[in-house]
């Protein structure tokens, strides 16, 4: 990983902003760089001495550095940077060894984790020869209350699902051991982990969740350059047959469409007319007439020829994720959230000087996937694009998945018929995700539909029942889980994050600004020495700032910052030394890229407000926090 990597932690390993102060927090035993942090368990009490007069009361799971430890009592604090804030019962806190905190994914394609009170225990189960008949048994087990002492199971996971990001949970990461899976031999990650409400809860009844029933958005984002023309009157001709279905009906009334439209670059070709086009907004409609209308006005495509056989398909899908207004004002959101890409060519790479935005497909998935949104896409293999094909396809897989499921649909020859036949299907399914969730009969049987479709309406309806019924996490003070599922390593149950601050992602996005710039200076290998020479003089002025603790005489960038050493995580960044660097422009220059797209998103949850969340009332705005998932990491 590059210098923006080893910035990141930097800024990570302390607070930003905090004014430096002759106290500071205690080092974790074998490190030099890394602090002593506790979580506080609900309701514990800071004193102003041991067993002195109460100052305040902490909520769930307020991340403290700790100045001082004395015969059970913790002299702690909210800086690393500032004077210690009072002291604390040992016995009302958690030992937090990283700043990591676990997410549950949606439970769709596996069974229910089991929280298990010892790793020996979890294990015990994962190598069970019955697996497949224990398991089921200890999770009935669980709801019903029956469980025993020697079942070792301390709590179970929701039942529905919970959206870490639309609804934040604390569920620390306090320890884990790198593992094989029994089934597949896989790596795996076994980690004990603690969990609270952020806050004390209302009962189920009196909780707010979404209006109304299930229902769900639809957003084509179509391809308007010059071969598209049969294809969107195809798209038209499929949507219709559909909608006419549906007119009068319950359902009709409960999934809505919208357009987008997408070219490439005007500023290259002027005749493109436009890059991006809402052709019509997703709202709540008595008829869908308006959105037939748009999709028959898009057939009338660009006379132009675009710059390149590549569109920039990810402008028109990122404008999808981002301007479409999901979430209706925040009066009663879209439940299942859909996007469906119909294209005959590749995508822009984000190093394309015509492409607008440097942000990858992994980026825009990843996004997506946040927000509860899947993208589906439809790629016509014409012949005229046959060169095309393989890169295309490579791309649009990354874009198009959710869940660990994937929805890309190759159309084979560009087959006009295949291709309204596919999108008549891939509707039509969408439309009984909302029949299923009024408990109504699907139109296609599960082999028309296909497993992964099935599947689709079944986790989007998870994460809808988890919204309206104020699903949370377990209420467990900790735990063992497994981070893919016992009986099916191929699904991740767990999913590690890092809780990261606005202050400290805003520290990251800036010093990666300036990484970028420095490593696209590089060329030959003697400037490739001469970069990671000027890296270490970063790391080594970095050094003599209070705000920021970096070991400079590492020999690597990741060693820089003894706090990724800890984490469950690798990248080529973290073992990037000079060497390494200077070696090959061709090792370089992925990095370099992907520096340059996850920049980008960075920059754009930082503009964010619906992704931060303030962990205790007055926090100011620098300080809430938000789960960031390691992929997204330098």
């Amino acid at each position: 990983m590059t210098l923006r990597l080893a910035l990141l932690l930097l800024a990570l390993a302390l607070p930003s902003g905090a004014v430096a102060q002759p106290a500071r927090p205690l080092t974790m035993e074998g490190m030099q760089t890394v602090y002593q942090r506790v979580l506080t368990r609900p309701g514990a009490p800071l004193q102003d001495a041991p067993r002195g007069a109460e100052i305040r009361r902490y909520p769930a799971f307020q991340p403290l550095y700790v100045f001082a430890r004395q015969e059970g009592w913790l002299q702690v604090g909210p800086s690393a940077h500032a004077a210690p804030a009072g002291w604390v019962e040992s016995a009302r806190v958690v030992e937090w060894k990283q700043n990591i905190v676990a997410a549950f994914t949606n439970p769709a394609d596996r069974r229910r984790s089991l929280i298990f009170e010892s790793p020996e225990k979890l294990r015990w189960m994962m190598e069970h020869e019955a697996l497949q008949d224990l398991q089921p048994q200890l999770i009935e087990k669980a709801d019903t209350g029956l469980l025993a002492p020697a079942d070792g199971v301390v709590s179970i996971e929701p039942a529905n699902f919970v959206n870490i990001r639309d609804d934040l949970y604390l569920m620390p990461i306090l320890d884990f051991s790198e593992e094989l899976h029994p089934l597949n031999y896989e790596p795996n990650l076994l980690m004990k982990v603690a969990s609270v409400p952020l806050e004390d809860e209302l009962p189920a009844a009196t909780r707010e969740g979404p209006a109304g029933e299930f229902d769900a958005g639809v957003v084509f984002v179509l391809d308007t350059t010059k071969s598209m023309g049969p294809f969107i009157e195809r798209t038209q001709r499929a949507l219709s047959r559909v909608v006419n279905d549906l007119n009068g009906t319950e359902t009709g009334a409960r999934i809505n469409f919208g357009v987008v439209a997408f070219r490439d670059n005007t500023a290259a070709v002027p005749g493109l007319e436009y890059r991006t086009k809402l052709l019509t907004p997703l709202a709540r409609r008595f008829a869908q007439a308006p959105v037939l209308q748009s999709i028959s006005e898009a057939t009338n495509v660009a006379e132009a020829s675009s710059p390149g056989f590549n569109e920039d398909s990810l402008a028109g899908v990122e404008d999808a994720v981002d301007s479409i207004d999901w979430d209706q004002d925040g009066r009663d959101p879209f439940d299942g959230r859909y996007i469906i890409l119909v294209t005959d060519a590749g995508p822009k790479d984000p190093r394309d000087p015509n492409a607008r935005s440097p942000i990858g497909p992994a980026e825009i998935q990843r996004d997506a996937e946040g927000r509860g949104i899947v993208i589906m896409t439809l790629h016509l293999k014409t012949a005229s694009g046959a060169g095309n094909h393989d890169y295309a396809a490579e791309q649009y897989r990354k874009l198009s998945r959710f869940g660990q499921r994937q929805f890309y649909f190759p159309i084979e020859g560009g087959s006009e018929d295949e291709f309204e036949a596919t999108v008549t299907t891939l509707v039509t399914a969408l439309t009984d995700h909302v029949r299923a969730a009024r408990g109504e009969a699907s139109v296609l049987s599960a082999d028309e539909a296909g497993e992964d479709l099935v599947e689709l309406g079944r986790a989007m309806r998870l994460a809808w029942l988890g919204q309206r019924e104020g699903t949370q996490a377990p209420d467990v003070i900790e735990g063992w889980v497994t981070e893919k599922a016992a009986e099916r390593p191929q699904a991740r149950a767990i999913e590690p994050r890092l809780l990261i601050t606005k202050n400290e992602m805003a520290t990251m996005a800036e010093l990666l600004d300036n990484l970028l710039r420095l490593a696209e200076s590089t060329r030959g290998d003697a400037d490739a020495d001469s970069f990671f020479a000027q890296v270490q003089q970063v790391l080594a002025g970095m050094a003599q700032n209070p705000d920021m603790v970096v070991d400079a005489s590492a020999g690597t960038l990741g060693g820089a910052l003894e706090y990724l050493e800890r984490l469950p995580y690798r990248s080529q960044l973290l073992q990037m030394d000079r060497e390494t660097w200077a070696q090959s422009a061709m090792l370089r220059r992925p990095v370099i890229d992907g520096m340059r797209q996850k920049l980008t998103q960075y920059r754009k949850w930082l503009y964010d407000s619906s992704v931060w969340t303030a962990l205790y009332e007055g926090a100011p705005d620098g300080e809430t926090v938000f789960a960031m998932p390691f992929d997204v990491l330098p």
